[in-house]
């Protein structure tokens, strides 16, 4: 994974049904092979989603830089997603989609990605379009 010439995927796409592992996997994928570019692996955001799963991201880091396949990835990976229910990780991947954030780090960046786009009030949203991925206007803005 490149990249210094791609972007990660979107915060929604979902890997083994969680949405941000894929994000992250790509980033640890980038900073295995020295091409993380401008992104950072264990932001906030992916300490997120490895604290839900309780997974060690420096560990996880370790299993990415020497999987010998994407399998063993997914093998690691599952064993923690397999002690969450359904219900725990729909309840989690709807939140962490749609949490507010109104912080003035956020509102900042936002003015400055799309000033004219206020209906987007949530991170993944932000990325997406920082990305150039389309995201859907919202009929109200909630910040």
């Amino acid at each position: 994974m490149d990249l210094t010439k791609t972007y990660p995927r979107s915060v929604h796409d979902k890997w083994l049904g969680i949405v941000q592992l894929g994000r992250a996997l790509d980033k640890a994928k980038a900073k295995a092979s020295g091409n993380l570019g401008e992104y950072s692996y264990d932001c906030p955001m992916d300490k997120g989603v490895f604290e839900f799963l309780g997974i060690d991201a420096e560990e996880f880091f370790g299993v990415v830089k020497n999987a010998s396949s994407d399998a063993e990835i997914e093998a690691y990976a599952k064993k923690f997603i397999d002690k969450k229910s359904p219900d725990e990780i729909d309840q989690w991947n709807r939140e962490w989609v749609t949490s507010n954030d109104s912080s003035e780090f956020f509102l900042n960046l936002r003015n400055q990605v799309a000033p004219a786009r206020t209906d987007v009030t949530n991170w993944a949203d932000l990325l997406d379009l920082d990305e150039k991925r389309p995201v859907p206007k919202r009929e109200t803005a909630a910040v």
